[in-house]
């Protein structure tokens, strides 16, 4: 499978609870994951997930120039019945072979569900409002990707930005989403 790692990625749900106007609502998050890169990509958020929804998502998902995968041959999901016909035929028409894991798996979306896993035990919020859900998601996900060590990348950092190290030897901490994620570094020249 190592040798064909690129053309992999892995797609999910998870559900967060969000305080609105009406009440607590659970609002729905599909992501997918390049199994290669460990690149997540949110591709909605939604507290209706209904048919419409889900065949935007997979236009959205399936676009030449910035889709999730615009560059993947194969799509690896479980079987939540989120997943509608029209989803499926939409990847199929685009050439994208859907390979869905068999009833109750042990491991077998494992990038998805360590992605899940690692977000839900970094990340103890109230949401107010699908904005602060979406405002809170973008900043984890500059963390996850500039900042976090990937123990399956040997401790690499997804997108690693090069940097020089100035001579003062302190480590400085950057906080965000008040102080539940931090990152230590070394200030640059």
């Amino acid at each position: 499978m190592k040798a064909h790692w690129k053309i992999f990625a892995a797609s999910d749900f998870f559900s967060v609870k969000v305080w609105i106007a009406r009440g607590l609502v659970t609002y729905y998050v599909l992501f997918v994951s390049s199994l290669a890169e460990r690149g997540v990509q949110i591709a909605g958020i939604t507290s209706c997930r209904d048919g419409s929804w889900m065949l935007e998502v997979g236009r959205n998902l399936i676009a030449d120039d910035d889709g999730a995968l615009a560059s993947k041959r194969y799509l690896i999901v479980d079987r939540d019945t989120k997943y509608t016909l029209q989803f499926w035929k939409l990847l199929t028409d685009s050439e994208t072979e859907v390979i869905r894991s068999p009833p109750f798996p042990p491991n077998l979306n494992a990038f998805a569900g360590r992605f899940v896993r690692s977000l839900k035990a970094e990340w103890k919020m109230i949401f107010e409002g699908q904005g602060s859900l979406r405002r809170a998601l973008g900043v984890y996900m500059t963390h996850d990707h500039d900042e976090r060590n990937h123990q399956g990348l040997h401790s690499a950092l997804i997108r690693e930005q090069p940097t020089v190290y100035a001579n003062d030897t302190r480590v400085h901490r950057r906080q965000r989403l008040g102080g539940m994620l931090n990152y230590y570094h070394r200030a640059a020249a």
